[in-house]
Order: structure tokens, then C-alpha cells, then sequence
């Protein structure tokens, strides 16, 4: 529309000066060096606002705009080839590093986004002068919607025209007309007015209580902090950080809330012998975005038909093993890496290389189902999508909540490896900075919940996985040897859980046999190294 306004316009001008460069020709005579003047006009600075559209941060492309599909299709859901990640809807606003009027340059931070996997810091497509947030920090941003404004010609923001230099009496009418329409086809902008000079007082005076002035990080912190202000329901924007720049701590958000709950029980003492009422309170409290994630994802798993399967695992061949590694590598500094500190092996590491040599034998496990709804008269035909690699889930309790980072092409890796990827996505975790590629991509998931606590569980398998194993804790009991001596053995609970559709109980018991087998005799584990 602005290519077709701008070039209709210069043929009208370019008209208007022929005619008149005609008629000064039919007055004066033939002349060949006669110069005909050129008038060009310029369009309204309105049009150089580019509303910023979010884009999908699901796969790590910050500048790739989904396209909303017709309300058609909407109701047909993708199917993602190997179990692909889903697009990103909707994102979480969790910081402002601008605000309107602020010059921002190519590729500035402008803002800071959490989806469902991943903080992600958004840079700006262009140069120029903020001129509208379309979100507040805390609100869900939508994927393909604008959300931020920015006038690329930078500048005041004002859009004002420039005073239109001479030109002859015909031209000036049709711009006059010209103008006229494009006012009519374009909204109008109004400058921002100036501010009075009791405002202008007001805004330079320092505040009345003589606080200093909060730093210029003071709004930012860590997903862990934001998430620890959401459970105690404080505003960062409240705390004075004692970080660097006044960046907000999770120290601070303790001594607020200690000085708060200090000051209401101030307020309201009740005289000695008086016996305080107690009133039940409800405070409705929203989700966070992983809670609503979760939410999501549990809603559609439990439409899996579940079945549980359990055993009891001895680990006390397992035990001495592990504690033999573990003496070498602190003996040939070759520990697991984290911090700066070498880490011993844990025994999850030797159950997630037994769970992948046991998918060797039952692929099914590592496979996922999938509804073709283009059958003839609109029947479904489910089928099995087979995997070749054995990417493996692990269920992590994060300050977030729970993640469920993933390992990657287990079957090529040994327990050295796969114990060093664990404690780099434990780490990562932690501090609510992994990708999108560590959450993408399981083929099968293991939750260890007996770290934490319990002995039996009933896991609820993830969306396009057909099993999960959850480990129970560890306890020593007493038991009979083969000459009836009662003997000390580490036991631990199994407990799996499988998608009943595809897998039977016989194929979920073979399986769990192996896995029973290698770990009971990790040596097993020799015979099938890569």
C-alpha cells in the first residue's frame, strides 16, 4: 500500500509539471534548454513504526515468525516426525530491559522471555526508538503477535511533517488533496504533549524519604528467585536488591518477607489471655508457566491407558562396584566434572545404560504411537513409529519445578559419559538455563524419586513415550543366603509403568528381567560395551 501510494503520487507530480512546462513553452517560445522543475514528497514518519512480532523460541529460532493457520486447520493437530518438540504458543514476559521513548540499536536485548523449556533473551530486528510494550512483565505473550513497537527513524518520535518548500499553484493543490487522503487512510498519531513544569519539578526531585536510588539491574534476577517471589507472593520491583547493580537476591526476598510478616504481627497485638480467632483464609494463586505446562502435559498423558508393573532390585553387587570406581577415578583424578569439582558416581548412570541395553531387546519401549486420521470415512489408523536411537528422559526437581532434561543417543555412550551429561544437565537445570535441545527429543523417561523419598510409585508416562521407569529408594534388609545365613543386601524398588494399547504385561516383565539381570550383575554390563 505505502509502494503504491509513493508511486501514484510522483506520476501525479510528474503530470502537473509537464503541463506546466508546456505552457511556459506555448508563452516563450520554443526553448530546448527549458528545465522542468522535479517535486518530490515525503511520507509520514507514522509509517516508519515496525511492530516486532514474537516468534516460536520452541526450536531456538528467535527471528522465524509463525504464521497463524487458518481456523480451518487449527483443529488438526501436527504430526512431528520422531517426536519433535511442539510449537510455542504463548511465553511469559519475565523482564523489560526498555521502555518507550529508550533508543535501541540492532540486535539490543529488549526483553526476557520463559516458555515451558527455556529463558530466552530477545534482541531487536532494528534501530530506532521504542514506541509502545504491548506486554507487562508477568503477562503470556502470544507467538506471531506484535509486541513491541519500534519507529525505525528514531529520532524525537514526533510526527510531524517537514514545512513543504514552494511549488506552483496546480501542484500545490494536488498535494493538498493528496495529503487530505492520506490522512483519511491512515490513523492518526498525535505527538506526546510536553510536560508541564510542575511535572517537569516533580520528576527531577529526588524522593521524599530519602531512599537511594534502585540500580539499573534492579528488576532483573534468576528464574529461581522469580519463582521463589511467585510461592511467597512478593513483587521484585518491591525488594531492594543487595546484588550487583541491584539485582535481587534470594536473601532479600527472605529478609522482605521476614520484615513484612514482622510488621503485620506488629499491627495487630492482642492483649495478654485473649485468645485469637482463627479464621480460614483462601487466596486464589496463579500457576506458574511450568505448573501450566504441567498441567497440559499430565492432562494429555493420562489419556494413556496405564498399567503398572514392579520388582524388587538387588543392588548390592551394584554397591561394591560402584564404591571400586569410584576409589580408582578419585585416585586418578578422573571424577565427573562439575563446579570445578570432580563428582563420584551415582548409581543412576549404570540403571539408565541397563534401561537402553534392555530396549536393544524390546524396541517396542522405545517407540511412540501415532493416529493417522486419514482413513477412508474418516477412520483412525494407529501405527507404531519405531526409534533408532535411545534418547532417555531424566526427572529433575528444579526451584522451577519438575524438568525432564534428556540424554541423548544413550546406547553409544558408556557410564562415565552418561554420568558427566547427567551432571551437566543437573547443573543447567539449576540455574533455568537449558536449550530447547535438552528438553526435545525423549524416547523414554527414568524419574528417580527415591533421592527424594519413597519406596513404591505409580509413574504417568510422558506424551509420545510408551513406558517410564521409576526408581524407589534404597534400604538395606536382612535376607537368607543359599546356606540359610542371614546375609545384608541393599534392595530397591522398580515400578514401571506402560501404555497398555501396544505393550502387553509379558513384554513389559521380559524387559524389566533384563534390566533386573544387568543390574544385579552390573559385570553384564562388559560383555555389551561399544
Amino acid at each position: 500500500m505505502f509502494l503504491q501510494r509513493g508511486s501514484r503520487m510522483l506520476r501525479r507530480q510528474l503530470q502537473t509539471s509537464r503541463a506546466a512546462a508546456g505552457k511556459m513553452v506555448g508563452k516563450r517560445g520554443a526553448m530546448a534548454d527549458t528545465t522542468v522543475p522535479r517535486w518530490f514528497s515525503e511520507s509520514r514518519r507514522v509509517y516508519a513504526v515496525k511492530p516486532v512480532l514474537l516468534a516460536d523460541i520452541g526450536e531456538g529460532r528467535l527471528y522465524i515468525v509463525l504464521v497463524p493457520l487458518p481456523p480451518a486447520q487449527q483443529s488438526r493437530r501436527p504430526s512431528l516426525a520422531g517426536g519433535g518438540a511442539i510449537s510455542i504458543v504463548e511465553c511469559e514476559v519475565i523482564q523489560w530491559f526498555v521502555e518507550p521513548g529508550a533508543r535501541v540499536e540492532e540486535f539490543s536485548p529488549l526483553c526476557e522471555v520463559q516458555s515451558d523449556k527455556a529463558s530466552v533473551e530477545i534482541t531487536s530486528r532494528f534501530a530506532g526508538t521504542i514506541k509502545k510494550l504491548y506486554y507487562d512483565a508477568g503477562e503470556m505473550a502470544r507467538v506471531g503477535k506484535p509486541f513491541v513497537d519500534i519507529d525505525i527513524e528514531g529520532g524525537n518520535g514526533s510526527t510531524e511533517e517537514p514545512a513543504p518548500s514552494p511549488v506552483p499553484e496546480q501542484q500545490a493543490q494536488q498535494q493538498q488533496q493528496d495529503s487530505i487522503t492520506d490522512a483519511e487512510a491512515s490513523p492518526r498519531v498525535d505527538p506526546p504533549a510536553a510536560p508541564s513544569s510542575d511535572q517537569s519539578t516533580t520528576a527531577a526531585a529526588p524522593p521524599a524519604s530519602g531512599k537511594p536510588p534502585k540500580g539499573k539491574m534492579a528488576a532483573l534476577a534468576t528464574p529461581a528467585v522469580r519463582h521463589l517471589s511467585k510461592e511467597l507472593n512478593v513483587d521484585i520491583i518491591d525488594i531492594d536488591g543487595s546484588g550487583k547493580d541491584g539485582r535481587v537476591l534470594k536473601e532479600d526476598i527472605y529478609r522482605f518477607v521476614k520484615s513484612r510478616d514482622e510488621g503485620e504481627a506488629a499491627g495487630g497485638i492482642t492483649p495478654p489471655g485473649a485468645k485469637t480467632p482463627v479464621v480460614q483464609t483462601e487466596t486464589k494463586t496463579a500457576l506458574s508457566h511450568t505448573q501450566q505446562m504441567m498441567f497440559k502435559s499430565m492432562t494429555r498423558s493420562l489419556s494413556i491407558p496405564h498399567f503398572l508393573y514392579a520388582d524388587e532390585i538387588d543392588f548390592s553387587d551394584l554397591v561394591a562396584l560402584r564404591s571400586r570406581l569410584n576409589k580408582v577415578l578419585g585416585q586418578q583424578g578422573d571424577g565427573i566434572a562439575q563446579d570445578g569439582q570432580s563428582q563420584k558416581l551415582s548409581y543412576l548412570p549404570f540403571i539408565i545404560k541397563a534401561v537402553s541395553m534392555a530396549l536393544y531387546q524390546f524396541p517396542v519401549l522405545n517407540a511412540r504411537v501415532e493416529v493417522d486420521d486419514s482413513g477412508s470415512n474418516g477412520s483412525s489408523k494407529p501405527h507404531l513409529v519405531m526409534r533408532s536411537q535411545h534418547n532417555i528422559g531424566v526427572a529433575m526437581d528444579t526451584p522451577q519445578g519438575l524438568l525432564v532434561p534428556v540424554i541423548k543417543d544413550v546406547g553409544s555412550r558408556n557410564v562415565i559419559s552418561i554420568a558427566a551429561e547427567l551432571a551437566r544437565l543437573h547443573k543447567l537445570a539449576h540455574q533455568g538455563k537449558l536449550s530447547p535441545n535438552d528438553m526435545n527429543g525423549g524416547t523414554i523417561t527414568v524419574s528417580n524419586i527415591g533421592s527424594i523419598g519413597g519406596t513404591y510409585l505409580s509413574p504417568v508416562i510422558v506424551e509420545k513415550e510408551v513406558s517410564i521407569l521409576g526408581i524407589g529408594r534404597m534400604k538395606i534388609v536382612p535376607t537368607f543366603d543359599e546356606d540359610d545365613n542371614v546375609v545384608k543386601k541393599h534392595v530397591c524398588n522398580f515400578s514401571w509403568s506402560a501404555d497398555h494399547r501396544v505393550v502387553d504385561g509379558a513384554t513389559m516383565a521380559r524387559a524389566a528381567e533384563v534390566v533386573r539381570r544387568v543390574v544385579e550383575e552390573p559385570d553384564i554390563m562388559i560383555m555389551h560395551l561399544r
